[in-house]
């Protein structure tokens, strides 16, 4: 056995295994555990310090740097042009594309749901994917007469697989490739360094979460929501948009058969009856009835828009709210148009939903009269929302729907690319191009400093810092190449692929157990040593780490998107051990197969 390298290496272990144990605590905040070790970390290298020659070999200033790692900054940066795609509704279209071909063809738009949400995940944090598709696919499964837990698991688990191919798909391969590169010397790792094993093995994946994961889960009922208001307003059709010259029936159909319209105005006239072959022009208002949430999607897929006021509003942050008319308040008994809420509240009125049996507005929504129990849709300003919530004598419902900043789309989309592409010809480091997105997503009016407020995450930056300092301890104690030295005696004549297989699987299922990136950071060094000490390339050992570390497949707090798909799809926690058991298995056998092939192990 190789000689123990001290009292100090000892040490760090242990606070290692102690670590791992707090980060599995449901109990204890993430943030709290990572900021405990890294104290303990500064604490005992301060007042214990590791000598060698009279001379420190640990400051305990250098964990403290971590606040800077580079691989920090570039995951901080990415978040925050992450959030711009997000508040402008960027993916959004590629969204209503789905919904639509949910009801046409269900297999392929499956298909194209796993295939489109890894993709997106290869280059953006797929959180904000996951968000963005969760109603999206509840919805379009809902109206194919589908259980929504037949998707919605396997394209959360199909973002993962994306997010393996990339150096930016993950936190996690960030974090690796930069520690790799930064404190353990190996060669730069360029964006699609790895990318042609993800896609093989991820291939096999797919098709696995295409036509077996979804009759591998019993049917889930959703968790009971509260029942949508549905309100009635008025869409005004654009000139060159998709409704300008159809007739109802093609509009209709346009929206799946869902959108009821009561009526249609033109000019005087009112249209009541035989609307289906009613050819639509531009400038006619349709008055339809539906729930808040679906009336903007209206808007956007018949190239048509709600009465959203004057364009004082158009780079301002805005929000759509519910808002009650009680007795007494400004509204009762009172007219839209009287009540002067732009005026007086910065309020702009959308639409109106009618307490009791009283009949929608039938002409204008200004001139309509409100009594008590009504309810009004109205979009304002965030600060106007939360002052009218707190300071009024209205009743603001708690529900309240942040509005995309449609306008900054392309923008947003643009300025991804600039992150992207120069990165990944390896014309300037990601570092560079990401810190640059963020202030351009800002500069462009993408994001408010609220929303990049927003976008930081507390609990992420401590773990990472804590992790970080932990992987420095052990390769300065010597305990991480001790542990190598050890692992290659117990393995004894064991071939090398064995051996990386093995590890692949450890980290894969540490990952499950503990966060994913504290498991990858630790665990980065170990694979070194491992790799060193073997005499085998250093390469594939850490592609096993970041291959194993995004397996979090196996339970619900193995990945933070886990527990939003548990929520929203009403499923339990053996439902991801049904599907992720087997896809862990494929995705480990077919990389220990596959790394052996590419490197000569």
């Amino acid at each position: 056995m190789p000689e123990f390298p001290g009292a100090h290496a000892l040490m760090v272990m242990l606070l290692t295994v102690f670590a791992l144990y707090l980060f599995t605590r449901d109990r204890i905040p993430l943030e709290t555990a990572g900021m405990g070790v890294l104290l303990l970390l500064l604490l005992a290298f301060q007042f214990w310090p590791l000598e060698q020659d009279g001379e420190r070999v640990v400051q305990p200033t250098e964990f403290l740097l971590n606040l800077g790692h580079e691989a920090l900054v570039t995951i901080t940066a990415l978040l925050v042009a992450g959030k711009g795609l997000e508040t402008t509704g960027a993916l959004r279209p590629v969204a209503l594309f789905f919904t639509r071909l949910w009801t046409r063809q269900p297999l392929l738009a499956a298909l194209l749901t796993l295939v489109g949400s890894a993709a997106f995940s290869a280059f953006v944090n797929n959180t904000p994917v996951v968000v963005m598709l969760l109603p999206v696919l509840t919805a379009a499964a809902l109206h194919a007469k589908q259980a929504p837990s037949a998707i919605l698991l396997p394209m959360g688990f199909a973002t993962l697989i994306g997010g393996m191919s990339t150096v930016i798909g993950t936190s996690t391969n960030l974090l690796v490739v930069k520690l790799a590169e930064q404190d353990l010397g190996l060669p730069t790792f360029g964006m699609f360094s790895f990318s042609l094993p993800v896609l093989v093995v991820g291939s096999v994946a797919m098709v696995f979460l295409w036509l077996v994961a979804p009759r591998l889960v019993p049917e889930r009922t959703l968790p009971l929501a509260k029942a949508n208001l549905l309100f009635t307003s008025t869409l005004i059709i654009e000139p060159g948009g998709f409704a300008d010259g159809k007739t109802v029936a093609e509009i209709r159909a346009r929206t799946n058969n869902e959108m009821l319209i009561t009526r249609i105005v033109r000019g005087n006239n009112v249209f009541l009856h035989g609307l289906d072959t009613l050819q639509i022009r531009a400038g006619d208002r349709l008055f339809v009835r539906d729930a808040m949430e679906r009336l903007s999607e209206y808007e956007e897929t018949l190239g048509a828009s709600l009465p959203h006021g004057e364009d004082r509003f158009r780079d301002e942050p805005q929000q759509i709210a519910e808002l009650v008319v009680t007795r007494g308040s400004p509204l009762d008994k009172r007219s839209v148009r009287a009540a002067h809420l732009d005026e007086i509240y910065g309020l702009v009125p959308l639409a109106i939903h009618r307490s009791g049996a009283r009949e929608a507005p039938t002409h204008d929504l200004l001139n309509a009269r409100l009594s008590t129990g009504d309810v009004l849709l109205v979009q304002a300003s965030r600060a106007e929302i939360r002052r009218l919530a707190t300071e009024s004598a209205m009743l603001v419902l708690g529900r309240v729907v942040e509005l995309p900043r449609a306008g900054r789309a392309k923008a947003a989309v643009g300025i991804m690319a600039v992150i992207i592409v120069p990165a990944a010809l390896g014309w300037v480091p990601i570092v560079l191009t990401a810190v640059t997105g963020a202030g351009l997503m800002i500069a462009a009016k993408c994001l408010s400093w609220r929303n990049v407020r927003d976008a930081f995450n507390v609990p992420l930056t401590i773990i990472i810092v804590a992790s970080l300092s932990l992987g420095q301890a052990l390769i300065k104690t010597g305990a991480a190449d001790w542990l190598a030295q050890v692992f290659v005696v117990l393995s004894g004549d064991l071939p090398i692929p064995l051996i990386l297989s093995g590890l692949m699987l450890l980290m894969a299922i540490l990952t499950n157990i503990v966060s994913n990136n504290a498991a990858a950071i630790i665990g980065t060094p170990i694979a070194y040593s491992f790799a060193t000490g073997l005499g085998a390339p250093v390469e594939p050992f850490i592609l096993a780490v970041i291959f194993g570390a995004n397996m979090s497949f196996l339970t619900p707090i193995g990945y933070q998107t886990n527990l939003l798909i548990m929520s929203a799809g009403g499923y339990r926690r053996l439902d991801f051990l049904r599907i992720g058991a087997p896809l862990t298995l494929i995705m480990w056998l077919g990389f220990s197969l596959l790394l052996p092939m590419m490197y000569p192990l």
